[in-house]
């Protein structure tokens, strides 16, 4: 028998960091999605984790695995579909190292993805991000640095692992202004500063610690700030905020929400979906038509554009209650 830990070491500790040359952040989610399934295999087998064999991480095992995240640990079908990627790239592995594994691992790459629904995204009204921006105290330490954080997160649309993980060198304040961004799936993006943005960055870089990580944002002990860092800060900031605009208590804001304002924001000021695309870092067109499908003004100019019998060109306009539904559904 082979036994899991050798294989499953030199897959997380070689080749995803070294062969794959996959980032850190990649590393780390295959890392927890293993950690999970390997506490789920031994307590099922009644073993340590050590002790768990290949053999035993079959078919049956991944689907109650998977079962498993969905109903005790109340994961969605995009969370359950990451863990079964991650799984199935590890066999991927397996695959030219143990060919007497060949089957198994057929049967666990035909283990289906599961579909999800396509759910309009989340964003904020301008009048609900000025008030999250305004939210941090501009007179402490801490309140200038979320404050720059929370600008430079919406004005360059950045995910949150991409924020966390600027450094110190790439921010270059010459005029004029930019950020250098190592995106997802390592596509580089260098994007130009507004003048506040660049405002609260410098702010925030004369009250910075000298000493401490290379990183832009620190957290209190000099130490890089967390993805869960952030998102603590963005929740504690939201509360605030929705003192002054009611409806944001209704609204789920995580760090990605405000990447999703910045392309909708964008998105109604150029009206050029490949503006967004080039800002965002998408790899394809096609991630950014779901900005296309949440804006209301597409839809209104293509009804505008489209005459009835017997209207001269231009004059026909879309109804007040239409008009009126369609940018409700748009907030």
């Amino acid at each position: 028998m082979n036994d899991l830990a050798t294989h499953l070491s030199s897959f997380l500790r070689e080749h995803l960091p070294v062969e794959r040359n996959a980032s850190q952040h990649t590393c780390e989610t295959y890392a927890y999605s293993f950690q999970l399934l390997v506490e789920f295999a031994a307590g099922r087998m009644k073993c340590k984790p050590s002790q768990l064999t290949l053999d035993q991480i079959d078919a049956s095992m991944i689907m109650a695995f998977l079962e498993h995240i969905e109903t005790k640990r109340g994961n969605c079908a995009r969370t359950r579909n990451a863990r079964l990627a991650a799984i199935k790239s590890f066999f991927r592995y397996l695959e030219y190292r143990l060919p007497a594994y060949l089957d198994q691992s057929r049967q666990i790459h035909a283990i289906p993805m599961k579909k999800t629904d396509q759910m309009l995204i989340d964003y904020l009204t301008r009048e609900e991000l000025k008030a999250l921006l305004d939210s941090p105290d501009p007179h402490s330490q801490s309140g200038i640095r979320d404050r720059a954080m929370l600008h430079l997160a919406y004005a360059c649309g950045l995910r949150v692992a991409e924020l966390v993980s600027l450094r110190l060198d790439q921010f270059d304040s010459r005029t004029p202004a930019t950020i250098h961004i190592m995106g997802k799936g390592r596509r580089e993006r260098v994007l130009p500063l507004w003048k506040e943005t660049v405002t609260v960055l410098k702010d925030w870089l004369n009250v910075r610690c000298r000493t401490g990580d290379s990183e832009l944002f620190l957290n209190a002990n000099g130490r890089a700030m967390t993805r869960s860092g952030f998102e603590y800060i963005l929740a504690k900031y939201v509360s605030h905020a929705a003192k002054q605009q009611p409806l944001l208590a209704e609204k789920r804001v995580s760090p990605h929400v405000l990447r999703h304002t910045c392309a909708m924001h964008t998105l109604q000021a150029t009206g050029d979906v490949r503006k967004v695309s080039l800002w965002l870092g998408h790899a394809s067109m096609q991630s950014t038509e779901m900005y296309l499908r949440a804006d209301p003004t597409e839809k209104l100019e293509a009804l505008a554009s489209r005459e009835p019998p017997g209207l001269q060109r231009g004059r026909f306009r879309a109804p007040d209650k239409l008009m009126a539904m369609l940018q409700a559904v748009s907030r």
